[in-house]
């Protein structure tokens, strides 16, 4: 009797094997899809107009990429992206600019969107400026990319900021001044501060360059008046000293910015169109 029942566990572990091995053959397969078609409800030049900010300035709709698996048609839910960039980068451009679309085959951008996506490729105000558009679409965690074909548009855009920058709006700016100050500095908190060590060089009235000596460590504001702590511009992440970086975002009434850990000369580049300054 003890013989026909080890038999038969024998015989049950084997099937059950057998039942596993079979079971893992039936895997998911990723077959292919089709990439997307995208189409743009005009592809006609745009002049952008800050009044208008808030106006649709074009809708794009593209086709479902219907991702396929050995099993059927995926029943995950599609991440589209729409991405911005300039003719001739092919989309390679560490500034490339995206709209998130999750599972939606359509998007409408606004005029103000389209002039805050060529601000922050860098590129000039009221001149032409050639655009490609793309839409990418992903499954989960950004897997299986497929790319549609490419919409182009010449666009204008308008001047505009993502921080308000010194001087008044009746000059456009142009009166606009701007000084460090901070432990960082020579001057340390002193205000007013030393003119022109610590006084930035106006290039235009959106962005503002200074080359000075930092100690390590400290930490440092700019101000639109010498001598006047009501107005300041900071680290726009929460607290002082929470900005690290040596590119990063700055707004009205922020935070002291976290200077760089070792002593030396930098250069700090301050562009009031993107928000964003640079330290080098």
């Amino acid at each position: 009797m003890k013989k026909i029942i080890n038999r038969l566990f024998i015989l049950s572990s084997l099937v059950a094997i057998l039942a596993s091995c079979k079971k893992d053959e039936n895997i998911d397969y990723f077959r292919g899809g089709t990439a997307p078609v995208l189409t743009a409800s005009s592809t006609n030049a745009l002049v952008l107009d800050i009044t208008q900010k808030n106006n649709v300035a074009v809708s794009f709709t593209w086709t479902n990429p219907n991702y396929q698996f050995s099993t059927g048609l995926s029943s995950q839910d599609v991440t589209y992206t729409l991405q911005f960039d300039t003719t001739g980068s092919n989309f390679t451009n560490p500034n490339i600019q995206e709209k998130v679309v999750p599972k939606d085959l359509g998007a409408s951008v606004t005029v103000g969107d389209l002039n805050g996506y060529i601000a922050k490729l860098n590129l000039a105000a009221y001149k032409t400026h050639n655009m490609e558009i793309r839409v990418k679409t992903t499954l989960v965690n950004g897997s299986v990319p497929l790319y549609s074909n490419v919409v182009k548009i010449v666009m204008t855009g308008y001047l505009d900021f993502a921080v308000i920058p010194p001087g008044t709006p009746a000059n456009g700016y142009a009166d606009g001044k701007l000084f460090l100050v901070g432990s960082a500095t020579a001057g340390g908190w002193n205000n007013p501060v030393p003119v022109p060590t610590q006084q930035f060089t106006q290039i235009d009235v959106a962005h503002y360059k200074i080359t000075v000596s930092l100690s390590g460590g400290q930490e440092y504001l700019m101000l639109p008046t010498n001598g006047d702590w009501s107005k300041k511009y900071g680290n726009s992440c929460g607290g002082n000293s929470c900005n690290n970086s040596a590119s990063d975002n700055f707004k009205a009434q922020g935070d002291n910015i976290k200077g760089p850990a070792a002593s030396g000369t930098y250069t700090i580049t301050v562009n009031f169109i993107t928000g964003k300054f640079t330290v080098q």
